[in-house]
């Protein structure tokens, strides 16, 4: 998500905007959430256990009492479009264990959002969407969903979206204020000297001592082995004997680790670009790298292809390299009303990489980098707080702190600073535009003092088939991830879209005819699939 040079939270999900759902919904959570544990309960927690199986002592789970929350919502999601769908949309909460080690101790409240339609017959159940990150908002997608995916699934599925525990209004991690945000996402992202690459360590200390500081052991409460743990607890409480579950991006992370922990509940699993189960951070990031450099060239060969004219000229990529080099030079001030801040590197950069999740933005950072170039910063300070998650009043949502905390929680891998600042030296040679920060990334949780619950292995031995999807031109989460992931789950099936962008369902018919067919009939593809893009 942010292009600063520090940080490893690039989310594997692109923020749609920020959730406007969410904070519709802040007054409702006062009243829902009555039985939610104080923040405090998390520094007694120790870390949770990695076994697969749930501790047999654990709380009856308690079935979901949905308040109508329809009022709240509908004025928020007015005018997008599938708002005149005949919805109805109900609020809650789910009680689960704050540590699995001690499952009858402090229990945390999970903020959950359902959307009926009124087109419902013949109801398989709930699918529970998670649209990734870590941190993104799984109750802002699922009102999303509820406008998007097909009458025919929104006929035979309630649509649910849960945050997960430390995300959204689910007892939020919130450990990094919005000054030092605003330093992440503004910090140089392509260090060429050894004092800047010291200032961006620092700042990575920084973050993780806030956090230990905060939290204290507790800060390894919120894995995604934990999360899933929950996830079943979720299935539970909304009555259904089986899993169905869409997940995006981090959200086949969270998917495949339940598979993995309840292989004999999973009734359909989608993930939809897969993060690669088999890559160690290094490979994940300098995999991010190169993907990022191929949809720049990508965006830059269609813009140049316009018959009017690319906004950036016959060459956007050195038009990006001197816009950086200017940003650096001076920073570019914005005409937006009340602004004061004023784009540097990473902040360019951070609107480069937004616009980058979907090619249609394209034209959007082409207008804006061109402004910029102009002297106005304002269209890529839009792209960069997207991106970010920063409100126009300054304010960040919690994607940032949830992302470093769940990514860290999931490894126990280390990389000195000597490690990166040999990749930055190379990648920022090898990949020009993101290799270096992607390189920094690495250092994120070096530094972290947290208990860890490093990711188990997934075969998920035992599961119903599982639909995996992949996207030929997906920068953020490649195809080769997706390609490793079918072929690890034991039932894993392929689904190939060949076309570009971060996740495929439901972009397109034969994509979305696919998916349909195996969510509503159980009926997955017999072999690997390809779809046209």
């Amino acid at each position: 998500m942010t292009g600063g040079a520090l940080l490893g939270w690039f989310p594997v999900t692109a923020p749609p905007r920020r959730p406007a759902v969410l904070v519709a919904l802040l007054a409702v959570v006062l009243v829902v959430l009555s039985a939610c544990s104080s923040g405090d309960s998390t520094e007694e927690a120790a870390t949770s256990s990695s076994a697969a199986s749930a501790t047999p002592t654990e709380t009856p789970v308690q079935p979901v009492e949905w308040s109508d929350c329809t009022a709240d919502i509908a004025p928020i999601i007015a005018g997008r479009a599938g708002a005149d769908r005949p919805l109805t949309f109900g609020c809650g909460q789910i009680e689960v264990p704050l540590s699995y080690d001690d499952p009858t101790g402090p229990t945390l409240s999970l903020f959950a959002v359902r959307a009926v339609s009124g087109t419902q017959a013949d109801r398989i159940g709930s699918l529970v969407v998670n649209p990734g990150g870590p941190g993104l908002s799984a109750t802002d997608a699922a009102v999303q969903s509820a406008l998007t995916l097909p009458d025919g699934v929104l006929g035979r599925f309630d649509v649910v979206g849960v945050d997960p525990r430390g995300v959204g209004l689910s007892q939020p991690v919130e450990c990094i204020s919005d000054d030092t945000k605003d330093q992440l996402t503004a910090s140089e992202p392509r260090p060429s000297t050894a004092d800047e690459l010291d200032s961006a360590f620092a700042l990575a200390d920084d973050v993780a001592q806030g956090c230990a500081d905060t939290y204290g052991a507790g800060l390894g409460a919120f894995s995604t082995v934990d999360s899933a743990r929950d996830l079943d607890r979720v299935r539970q409480a909304l009555g259904d004997t089986q899993l169905t579950y869409l997940g995006y991006s981090y959200g086949t992370t969270l998917g495949s680790t339940y598979a993995e922990l309840y292989p004999e509940n999973v009734r359909a699993l989608v993930l939809d670009g897969a993060v690669d189960p088999d890559a160690d951070r290094q490979s994940a990031a300098e995999a991010q790298a190169q993907g990022f450099e191929a949809a720049f060239d990508a965006f830059a060969a269609n813009c140049t292809s316009l018959v009017g004219g690319c906004p950036v000229g016959a060459d956007p990529r050195t038009f990006v390299g001197d816009l950086l080099t200017q940003a650096e030079a001076t920073p570019i001030p914005s005409s937006r009303e009340g602004e004061t801040r004023q784009a540097t590197p990473g902040l360019v950069l951070a609107a480069v990489r937004s616009a980058l999740y979907n090619p249609a933005a394209w034209p959007q950072l082409a207008q804006s980098l061109a402004a910029a170039q102009a002297g106005d910063s304002a269209g890529v300070l839009t792209l960069a707080d997207t991106f970010t998650g920063r409100g126009e009043d300054g304010t960040y949502t919690n994607t940032i702190d949830a992302n470093i905390t769940i990514s860290c929680s999931d490894t126990d891998e280390s990389y000195s600073q000597s490690d990166v600042r040999t990749l930055v030296a190379d990648w920022g040679a090898r990949y020009p535009l993101f290799g270096a920060d992607s390189a920094l990334s690495l250092y994120t949780c070096t530094p972290w003092d947290a208990p860890r619950t490093p990711l188990p292995d997934r075969d998920a031995e035992g599961a119903a088939p599982i639909l995996v999807i992949g996207t030929q031109g997906d920068p953020v989460t490649p195809l080769p991830g997706a390609v490793d992931m079918a072929e690890d789950l034991a039932s894993g099936v392929l689904l190939t879209w060949q076309g570009s962008g971060h996740t495929a369902y439901p972009k397109t018919d034969c994509v979305t005819a696919a998916v349909d067919s195996y969510l509503i009939d159980l009926a997955a593809p017999t072999a690997d699939l390809t779809c046209p893009a």
